[in-house]
């Protein structure tokens, strides 16, 4: 191999997460965001969570940089730029951003819109970062090969599309600026403006507001629910057990089992024991209802909850309240409490944009996908700003 050989990217495409090491993709990874952790994905897996039996078949992928003529000829992790996380999907469960409407059409067209490619943390509608590039390379390289590489691989398999979903809107533009068309969507984030405790909080809401959410948490101390904070190595066993009880049951009153095993929960408290939270409530001595979140550098995730009793305001006790307080406590600067609901705004959630990128495979449908798009986005950010407008925080504040 001559020593002025160019150095030239290969890229990998893995059908488990075991095939990288661990310890290099966390490097790309980094730690401030824990869905994108080696050992996150590996749960996934090894509980048998995404497989192709429930429609997330790992398909990541890895990007090395060797001058080495040959890719088969490159083992060594070392030379690791950049990773993706990908999965084959003959579904859109799991997913968030929704796009049942998009595949009905293709169905009624005699076509196929399954398999597509999905680059998103299974099951996980929290933003974050997508395609992960080492520090010293140039990023533009890593996204206009992807642009090229996963376009032919889709092809070759027959996958109609490429959804990334909920990048950080950086990653969305720089696939913009590609052709990887984008996509706005909204949910509701809290923000930490340097509060003291729940009341310095809740001081800035207007009088009515304040007085609403006084009232919802003093139901939950007349009704005797007292809340633990169990972090991390201090979950036992029998927390998770009661815990996957609660997360079961709102599922079960669907009608349709969890998307996560018990295994999974299991796994994540071994492996990642300090990105996790739960909130436990407590009456008459037995847990009733829990809520499970992951912890990131400044952001604390708000992901899984149930519970076997109905209380009013239980709800909103357990999965908000109780989380602002931690949010507030540790410093952490965002709560991200999960897709969806408008009754977050009334508690101080701002409604905040979310971003995706969709690359659609038949042009016809890429037309027709891009106009829907343009007129959703105009929708979107209307909605955002209207929505704004019902925050309980008084004129002066945010």
């Amino acid at each position: 191999m001559s020593a002025n050989r160019p150095e030239t990217f290969h890229l990998h495409f893995l059908t488990s997460i075991d095939e990288v090491d661990a310890e290099q993709w966390d490097a790309l990874a980094g730690p401030a965001y824990p869905f994108m952790k080696h050992a996150f994905f590996q749960a996934l897996e090894q509980s048998r969570s995404t497989t192709a039996l429930t429609g997330w078949q790992p398909f990541h992928v890895v990007i090395k940089k060797s001058a080495a003529e040959n890719s088969d000829d490159i083992d060594d992790n070392q030379n690791m730029v950049a990773i993706m996380p990908l999965f084959l999907k003959d579904n859109s469960s799991g997913e968030y951003v929704f796009d049942w409407s998009w595949a009905d059409a293709y169905q009624r067209h005699g076509m196929d819109y399954y398999p597509k490619f999905v680059t998103a943390i299974p099951f996980t509608p929290c933003p974050g970062p997508r395609i992960c590039v080492a520090s010293d390379q140039d990023a533009s390289e890593i996204y206009r090969l992807l642009y090229e590489a996963i376009p032919q691989q889709a092809k070759k398999l027959g996958v109609s599309s490429w959804h990334v979903l909920f990048p950080e809107r950086a990653e969305c533009e720089a696939l913009a600026a590609l052709g990887v068309q984008s996509r706005v969507g909204c949910q509701y984030q809290w923000f930490n403006r340097k509060y003291n405790n729940f009341d310095d909080f809740l001081g800035h809401f207007s009088s009515r507001k304040r007085k609403n959410i006084r009232k919802e948490r003093q139901k939950i101390r007349d009704a005797g629910i007292e809340f633990e904070f169990i972090e991390g190595a201090q979950i036992e066993p029998a927390h998770w057990d009661k815990f996957y009880l609660f997360y079961q049951s709102t599922y079960l009153v669907r009608g349709r089992p969890p998307y996560l095993t018990d295994e999974f929960f299991r796994l994540v408290a071994k492996s990642m024991p300090d990105n996790l939270l739960l909130v436990l409530a407590k009456k008459d001595g037995e847990y009733i209802a829990g809520a499970l979140s992951f912890i990131g550098s400044d952001c604390l995730y708000g992901r899984y909850w149930g519970c076997i009793e109905e209380y009013q305001f239980l709800h909103f006790e357990t999965c908000y309240y109780q989380g602002i307080e931690y949010c507030i406590d540790k410093g952490l600067q965002r709560f991200d409490s999960g897709a969806q609901g408008e009754h977050k705004i009334q508690r101080g959630f701002e409604p905040e944009l979310t971003w995706s990128n969709h690359w659609i495979a038949h042009p016809e449908f890429d037309q027709a996908i891009s106009r829907f798009l343009e007129d959703e986005e105009k929708y979107i950010r209307r909605y955002q700003k209207e929505a704004a407008q019902y925050l309980p925080f008084k004129a002066a504040d945010p």
